[in-house]
């Protein structure tokens, strides 16, 4: 067998490891919380659920929308980030370079300070929206002259839009009834608890589209990976590839973002992890990345609820916090410059 041969082969082993890891999370997440729950009871609440029994409520009703909520987002965000560095061919790229969750945050505070919206299946449809328009923006500012869309311009353009929006969105805060700061502090923190079944089906739905477009252009990222002439003189129309990848980007992130809060970190990291062990192919780099984004946010979500009982600490900070030292190590551990 050849070594490529072993290497495919060993990456899809990986892949088939993620599968029981992440169901092992999804069982932690079912059982771990205020109130603990027998792995037996998490069983029955699903496949002999019965109304009368409170721990099946709770399952129902919040637990099982959690996990989902946190394996969809997570992985939404590892597909996204992994699609962002490869099209900017930038190994720092994350989706909030691209204004999203910038775009986000501040729709979600005008949804809540001027239209009154306290209810997050009712302000998660702004921070879709915002989140998109962003991406939008970002996409036409970042078109260069007669020649198409520039991933450089484009990540210069979702800076810049990223520190007006912040900007906007901090002085509306500052002016707006404590119930919004309220509103905002649990979501920018990441907070996953309470979001309900429509939340999480909003997310797996958006993973479906943007995940199935990200990975129908695996092919054409790794052609534009050796060079805008190599990729067009293999048939890759550049312009249309990163018009795609931007709305796989605003798709997957901007869904992510709406649902979960602003989680940065995960973007990042769960690509490099990937490429640390595929290569730079993104027909396994991607769906890696995506095991990997799951498990991350997955896991700082169970760690959230048990690091301060009774209360809770949002999974974006336990991210975050998680983040920074992890990507210093990954960073020195693989090289960046060779990633």
């Amino acid at each position: 067998m050849t070594r490529r041969g072993r290497g495919q082969r060993g990456v899809a082993g990986i892949l088939l490891l993620g599968v029981p890891v992440l169901l092992l999370l999804s069982v932690l997440s079912l059982a771990i919380g205020s109130r603990a729950v027998p792995p037996v009871e998490a069983w029955r609440a699903i496949f002999a659920y019965d109304p009368g029994n409170d721990l099946h409520l709770i399952l129902r009703e919040l637990r099982v929308p959690r996990t989902l909520l946190a394996l969809s987002a997570g992985a939404a965000l590892g597909l996204a980030g992994g699609v962002m560095q490869a099209v900017t061919r930038n190994p720092l790229a994350e989706p909030g370079l691209l204004g999203v969750n910038s775009g986000a945050a501040m729709a979600v505070v005008l949804g809540a300070s001027a239209l009154g919206m306290t209810q997050i299946t009712h302000y998660v449809w702004f921070g879709f929206l915002g989140a998109g328009l962003a991406g939008v923006a970002v996409f036409f500012l970042g078109r260069a002259h007669g020649s198409g869309t520039d991933p450089v311009r484009l990540v210069l353009a979702g800076a810049g839009l990223s520190v007006l929006l912040g900007a906007a969105t901090g002085f509306v805060i500052l002016n707006a009834r404590l119930e919004v700061l309220d509103i905002f502090r649990n979501w920018g923190a990441g907070m996953l608890e309470g979001r309900g079944p429509l939340v999480a089906l909003v997310m797996l739905m958006a993973l479906l589209a943007g995940g199935g477009l990200a990975l129908l252009l695996a092919r054409d990222l790794n052609a534009l990976a050796m060079g805008v002439e190599m990729g067009e003189a293999l048939g890759v129309r550049p312009a249309r590839v990163w018009a795609l990848s931007c709305l796989a980007v605003m798709i997957l992130a901007g869904a992510a973002t709406a649902c979960a809060g602003p989680i940065a970190f995960i973007g990042l990291v769960a690509p490099h992890l990937a490429r640390a062990l595929t290569g730079p192919d993104n027909r396994l780099l991607l769906p890696l990345a995506a095991i990997f984004g799951a498990a991350i946010l997955t896991g700082a979500d169970i760690l959230g609820r048990v690091v301060a009982p009774p209360a809770e600490v949002g999974a974006g900070i336990i991210a975050a916090l998680l983040g920074g030292p992890f990507f210093i190590h990954v960073v020195r551990r693989f090289r960046l410059a060779q990633l």
